[in-house]
């Protein structure tokens, strides 16, 4: 291979960095907040390139660089939070250190047990210690109301019944976007869970758009076979996105992160 054709820094960031921003905003529940910790993870990459290891992949050396800056700023929102993210943060703090850490990159970014425990600095036995702990507490921390905005029948059920089973009521199934926005209208949920593409051509993104007009501090996951197309950092883009096929686990995790920014949902006892 000639000195041309050798990857460079950004040849090995750039097809990841999506992924990143996704990952810190399920943590911080917040675009702005997210991309602002992937942001202090390139830089200290651009000042120091030896923090980006060529012994593994480059997705998990560029997971390891930020997950030491999130470890080391507190792995918190920040101190002058106020509505859903405050409430966050009181419920992070009942949490054991390190569990939506290891909820997150095992599910959602769908890491095996060694490049986890790469990323958190931890063995692969606390690894796995720690995502059962992450099922159960988060299980039973936080209880709530989703919508479901999903055209194809079977899937709809499908998450409806992971949904109930982590113990959420689900206000309704809607099918297109104006029937997402009559049952919003009906029953305000805590969380909405989407698809993009609906069965009449309509769009579950202008269904959410047109709902947040009205509630603009409710979650929304959305789910998607190109989740790229809506992580190119040109404009507002959903903290919580699921690629599809999803798996039972993405979804369970990814539910369980957004109630804990919902500003209704119940602090279970």
């Amino acid at each position: 291979m000639s000195q041309s054709d050798t990857p460079t820094l950004a040849d090995k960031i750039g097809p990841n960095l999506p992924y990143l921003r996704r990952y810190a905003r399920a943590l911080t529940g917040s675009q702005t907040r997210g991309d602002g910790y992937a942001a202090t993870a390139l830089e200290a990459i651009l000042t120091d390139p030896t923090l980006f290891s060529d012994d593994v992949s480059p997705k998990v050396a560029l997971f390891a660089v930020f997950q030491t800056i999130w470890t080391s700023s507190g792995a918190k929102l920040s101190d002058d939070e106020d509505g859903p993210a405050a409430r966050a943060q009181s419920h992070l703090a009942t949490l054991t250190e390190g569990t939506r850490e290891v909820l997150l990159l095992r599910t959602l970014e769908e890491f095996t047990p060694e490049q986890t425990a790469h990323i958190m600095r931890r063995d692969e036995d606390e690894v796995a210690e720690l995502l059962e702990i992450a099922y159960r507490e988060m299980a039973k921390s936080v209880s709530g109301s989703v919508m479901i905005i999903e055209d194809e029948a079977l899937i709809a059920v499908d998450l409806e019944s992971i949904a109930t089973d982590l113990g959420h009521q689900v206000t309704g199934v809607a099918r297109t976007e104006t029937g997402a926005v009559e049952l919003f209208e009906r029953q305000r949920p805590d969380l909405i869970l989407s698809d993009i593409q609906l069965a009449d051509g309509s769009s579950g993104i202008d269904a959410v758009n047109r709902i947040t007009e009205k509630a603009g501090d409710i979650p929304v996951i959305f789910i998607t076979a190109f989740p790229e197309r809506m992580l190119t950092g040109e404009g507002p883009e959903p903290a919580f996105l699921i690629s599809k096929p999803y798996t039972e686990e993405q979804v369970r995790s990814a539910i369980s992160q957004a109630m804990f920014f919902a500003s209704s949902a119940i602090l279970k006892a």
